[in-house]
């Protein structure tokens, strides 16, 4: 398990990374995801630091199918990880 503020600077991580990317045809979707990312972090922020969270791997398998939306919803497809 790892900590509410390391999962938040890990979404905060994606979010630059979705931000850095160039795809030509991508239609807004990096740059949608991004916001959602940087959004779950600062949801992330405020949950209280004994919640349980699952390991970066697993959250890396999340991220990768997440479609974005609201930041709950990543949290509740974390939290079944």
């Amino acid at each position: 398990m790892i900590t509410t503020e390391t999962l938040a600077d890990h979404l905060r991580t994606q979010a630059r990374r979705r931000l850095d990317r160039v795809d030509p045809r991508d239609e807004g979707h990096n740059a949608r995801l991004a916001l959602a990312l940087l959004d779950a972090a600062c949801y992330v922020e405020s949950l209280p630091t004994g919640d349980p969270l699952p390991a970066l791997p697993e959250i890396e398998e999340v991220l990768r199918h997440w479609p974005w939306g609201e930041p709950s919803n990543l949290l509740q497809l974390l939290t079944k990880a």
